[in-house]
């Protein structure tokens, strides 16, 4: 699915792409606070600190401003995966720093995942497919790297349970995000990742016999 194209009358490609981050970091704060329906792009345009005229230089609607947003996360989260995924070894040991290592992007941009996981239902029908095209891109990540334990031996599961596995590390990464108002009142991020970690691969190492010991 090719990408959605955002037009813009400015010609400079460097100049769109520093404005539009610009339009990104200031409606990704606006969104938080008021929501998505209830921010003016004339607010985003101050927040980016430029004029409503030359936010128009940029974008058409303040939906391509959301589309922009939900990219660039997406973008971003699996930029900052891709090298630590690529060198996995496939073992449960490197699987567990994978998730630690995922869980603290998520700490990172958790403003980012809140505002994405709030407002995604306003996407325009042509942008969401392809928005939630990149999340499947991502969990697949995780599909690929839990599919090099099987191939080690470190671990014997099913087509089925590999992806089910890979989605259910992607929405406990995510959750610390979006339900930070309740879980931060009673784990530091370091117990929540182990925590997880142990819901998440404590029952593999005990069916399989691969570790007596209990996660840290």
């Amino acid at each position: 699915m090719k990408k959605r194209e955002v037009h813009a009358s400015v010609k400079d490609e460097k100049l769109v792409s520093i404005r539009r981050n610009q339009m990104i970091k200031g409606a990704v704060n606006l969104f938080k606070e008021k929501g998505f329906h209830r921010t003016t792009t004339r607010e985003i345009a101050k927040a980016a600190g430029f004029s409503i005229g030359t936010l128009y230089e940029y974008i058409r609607t303040k939906e391509d401003v959301l589309y922009l947003v939900c990219d660039f996360i997406y973008d971003e989260v699996k930029d900052r995966l891709q090298n630590d995924l690529e060198q996995n070894s496939g073992t449960l040991d490197a699987l567990k720093l994978t998730i630690a290592y995922f869980f603290e992007v998520m700490d990172d941009m958790q403003d980012e995942v809140l505002v994405m996981y709030q407002e995604v239902k306003s996407l325009t029908k042509d942008a969401l497919p392809y928005v939630l095209k990149k999340e499947m891109e991502m969990v697949h990540m995780f599909e690929l790297v839990i599919s090099r334990c099987v191939e080690n031996g470190d671990l014997t599961l099913s087509e089925k349970h590999i992806r089910l596995l890979a989605h259910n590390i992607f929405v406990q990464g995510q959750m610390w995000a979006f339900r930070r108002w309740a879980l931060r009142k009673l784990y530091t991020l370091e117990e929540y990742i182990d925590l997880q970690t142990d819901l998440l691969l404590g029952s593999l190492y005990n069916t399989q016999n691969l570790n007596t010991k209990p996660l840290p």
